[in-house]
């Protein structure tokens, strides 16, 4: 069986990133090494055991290939990454209290509910749960 152990997205600021997707999104920190060189290797996973075997890498975005990729995605208003909630308002007002910028408030799109956040280092993300 072939499962999903990694994935990453691109970041301007990998400190900057680990704090926002812990203390402001809940993910937990489950690698946090630094490389030298000013060079970080984080990643952050589900909380409290939940998808123990996923991880999320906030991989540095600068370079050749990453910077523009990043740049046009984000121009297009394309999420970089979907997570799923189980109460999409709950958390909607959770983060626009914490301050938290929305490039569309939560919308019925096909079958979930959605929403898109400006995760403040580069990306779009979008929240989804699923309806009924």
């Amino acid at each position: 069986m072939i499962k999903v152990a990694m994935t990453h997205v691109y970041v301007d600021d990998v400190a900057r990133a680990h704090a926002f997707y812990t203390d402001v999104l809940g993910f937990e920190t489950r690698v946090h090494m630094d490389l030298g060189n000013d060079t970080l290797f984080v990643t952050v996973g589900a909380p409290q055991g939940a998808q123990p075997d996923l991880q999320l890498l906030l991989e540095p975005g600068q370079g050749p290939v990453a910077e523009p990729y990043r740049r046009a995605v984000y121009e297009a208003g394309l999420p970089c990454i979907v997570f799923s909630v189980d109460d999409l308002a709950a958390e909607y007002a959770r983060l626009t209290g914490l301050g938290v910028r929305f490039a569309h408030e939560p919308q019925e799109q096909g079958p979930v509910l959605a929403a898109v956040l400006d995760d403040t280092v580069g990306n779009l993300v979008q929240l989804v749960q699923p309806k009924g």
